[in-house]
């Protein structure tokens, strides 16, 4: 029987549902997600469940953003998660994710957020995209996420996911976001943007970095 999310992070972090004092509702350990990007934000809540209360750096006005200057991922999600847990308290969990394109040599890569020429703009990237695949037979591509948790101003650990695919021709699907429409993950046919979320959560990027990251968390509530 294959767990829901919800359930298979539960089992991951036991410790903090192991029963209730008399009756009450075990205060849920808190996350904040160092994105602006509420669709990230949402999509890892989503993959947690009700295991933890996940807040982004929209619920912090006062909270100054991060320039990502890195060249890696590894790099953006430090400075990231790093910058924000020393403004709040707790645990910060950042990444920073893209589109690895082979025909592109790797890119956009850490660009992919500003390929189509504006920062945020799904339409522009993935017509840019579009534009510069015309043509081209290899297609293959992969999504990589990169996780860093951190706390008081120190990274604690980091983790990465990928998940492989191709690139279509044209954007298919309502679903999603960012580069969802143009990219099918290998073993379907059909693009992230067609497939719902719930197949994504469990096959994306984020998802594979997600799970190794509060499996971490859990071993260290566990010591």
């Amino acid at each position: 029987m294959r767990l829901r999310w919800a359930d298979y992070f539960k089992n991951l972090v036991g410790e903090w549902w192991s029963g209730y004092l008399g009756g009450a509702m075990p205060t849920l350990p808190r996350l904040i997600v160092a994105t602006r990007n509420p669709h990230k934000s949402s999509e890892i809540r989503a993959m947690l469940g009700d295991t933890w209360e996940v807040l982004d750096v929209n619920d912090f006005a006062q909270l100054p953003v991060i320039e990502e200057t890195g060249h890696t991922f590894l790099e953006n999600a430090r400075l990231k998660a790093q910058g924000i847990s020393r403004l709040v308290a707790g645990w910060v969990l950042a990444d920073d994710s893209g589109l690895e394109v082979d025909a592109l040599g790797g890119g956009p890569g850490v660009w992919s957020s500003s390929f189509g020429g504006e920062e945020g703009n799904h339409a522009k990237n993935n017509a840019r995209l579009v534009s510069a695949m015309r043509g081209q037979a290899v297609r293959g591509a992969r999504f990589r996420c990169t996780m860093v948790l951190a706390k008081a101003g120190i990274a604690q650990a980091d983790f990465c996911g990928t998940v492989e695919g191709r690139i279509t021709d044209e954007p298919q699907g309502e679903g999603g976001f960012g580069y969802d429409p143009l990219f099918i993950p290998d073993g379907y046919q059909l693009t992230f943007a067609e497939l719902g979320q719930n197949i994504k959560n469990r096959l994306s990027h984020r998802a594979q970095a997600l799970t190794q990251a509060v499996g971490w968390l859990a071993g260290q509530a566990q010591n």
